[in-house]
């Protein structure tokens, strides 16, 4: 038994035993995290809803932060309109925002409408913003101070609100407008001294983001410039709020997951998530997300068989060609995967952009050259031994080209979706190993029918 399950198994004997002040006592030590994961391993919603009752105020809104959304579904319908409403209250306002977006409408409605005037306000305008912004996953709950100020007059701002904010690390300053025309660090505030006047601090210097920006963009710049934060404006520069570093983590989890499951075929709807957790999917959904691509994939290899249809006469003289077939197509398939994986991601971190396309074209001929040139020479010695030196030459060119042609088919798709508007990760393995297998029959048969 592990250390987790000894927790657990203790946790739940004092639940059995109805010693609730013991299990409100230990939990309250426990990181919400770990808790989160407590009350998603009871199959029993009582118990689920036990446990998040008996947990203190402050700690019950970041367990229900951490479960997943139909965990939370199901527990909203058990709790109290009263309990609902001290919970949301409790909420950041962007996690409650991402409630909100999870919940099915009927229940949404029901969410907004036991919110306090003040957070109605906040959701309604995180709620405003495109999907996928970064207005979506902002905070409104920020410190600011003016230019003008004294640093004793900015510290004593800091204390009366500063503490709902999410982080005080850095303090933002805005002019009497709100504009946004710098940021400084606690630590230059507290060493400052009193008197001296926040402007004399400055040096306008500072990043900030869009509320319409997308959110990758802002995984992006956080990684940049490492920060735990980042400014939101709107679009004259007033400060609307942060984004934080733990928020981005999680949406640059969920688009890696999408981007993999993208990439390996699987079927992403506009308006649907990725599949982050494979233990708790249900039929329906995994038969759901992959039967569009096997499918599509059946029909688009029927020209793979036509090709080889076009080339009866030749196997037909020579049949030791078909035990090379499989190796040279599958060799084809998997330069091409490889290849399209590298541009995928590259295109989705930035490392690449469009204007790359031409330098990145000439670099894969030449890699694909160096390891088609490789695998020709152990396919063409395999060909030797098995039907001497005209297969081995049909075979190690044909190896050389299949390579190259696999490995730019899988180079330039990512483009090509880029350059329409569409997400490069759709230039998914599937597609390219059905491109390099159409092109690695063609290219082969082709070359044994003019060399044998």
């Amino acid at each position: 038994m592990t250390a987790v399950d000894e927790k657990i198994n203790g946790v739940m004997m004092l639940v059995n035993d109805r010693r609730w002040v013991d299990v409100r006592r230990l939990l309250s030590s426990w990181p919400p995290p770990e808790i989160a994961d407590l009350i998603s391993s009871l199959k029993e919603d009582p118990q689920r809803i036990l446990l998040l009752r008996f947990l203190p105020r402050h700690l019950a809104a970041g367990v229900f932060s951490e479960l997943t959304p139909a965990i939370q579904d199901e527990l909203l319908e058990e709790l109290t309109n009263t309990e609902i409403r001290t919970l949301l209250a409790d909420l950041d306002p962007d996690d409650r925002t991402a409630l909100m977006e999870e919940m099915p409408a009927e229940m949404t409605r029901k969410l907004l409408n036991l919110l306090t005037p003040n957070d109605l306000k906040e959701t309604r305008v995180l709620l405003g913003y495109p999907e996928n912004s970064v207005g979506r996953v902002m905070t409104p709950d920020i410190v600011y101070i003016k230019e003008d100020w004294s640093v004793r007059e900015a510290i004593e701002h800091i204390r009366n609100t500063g503490r709902d904010s999410e982080t005080i690390n850095v303090v933002y300053i805005t002019d009497s407008v709100g504009m946004l025309i710098d940021e400084i660090t606690l630590r230059q505030l507290v060493l400052a001294s009193p008197e001296q006047r926040i402007r004399s601090l400055m040096d306008y210097n500072f990043i900030a983001i869009s509320a319409m920006d997308d959110q990758e963009e802002a995984v992006r710049m956080i990684k940049k410039y490492n920060y735990l934060a980042l400014p939101v404006v709107d679009s004259a520069g007033v400060i609307l709020g942060i984004v934080t570093i733990d928020d981005l983590m999680d949406i640059a989890d969920i688009e890696a997951t999408e981007d993999f499951q993208k990439i390996s075929g699987l079927s992403i709807e506009p308006d649907g998530d990725p599949i982050t957790n494979i233990r708790e999917a249900s039929f329906g959904l995994l038969y759901k997300r992959r039967i569009f691509w096997l499918v599509l994939l059946v029909f688009a290899n029927i020209f793979t068989g036509a090709g080889i249809a076009l080339y009866e006469d030749a196997i037909a003289q020579t049949v030791a060609l078909v035990f090379f077939l499989p190796l040279l197509i599958a060799s084809g398939g998997n330069s091409g995967s490889q290849s399209a994986t590298l541009m995928v991601r590259a295109l989705a971190t930035g490392d690449v952009n469009m204007k790359d396309w031409g330098g990145m074209l000439t670099k894969e001929t030449l890699v694909g050259s160096a390891l088609g040139a490789v695998m020709a020479a152990a396919a063409a010695a395999l060909g030797i031994f098995r039907g001497g030196l005209k297969l081995a030459l049909v075979v190690g060119v044909s190896m050389f080209l299949i390579v190259i042609v696999g490995s730019l088919a899988g180079m330039c798709l990512p483009f090509i979706m880029r350059k329409f508007g569409r997400d490069p990760a759709t230039a998914c393995t599937p597609i390219v190993t059905t491109i390099a297998d159409i092109c690695g029959v063609l290219i082969y048969f082709s070359i044994a029918t003019i060399v044998l």
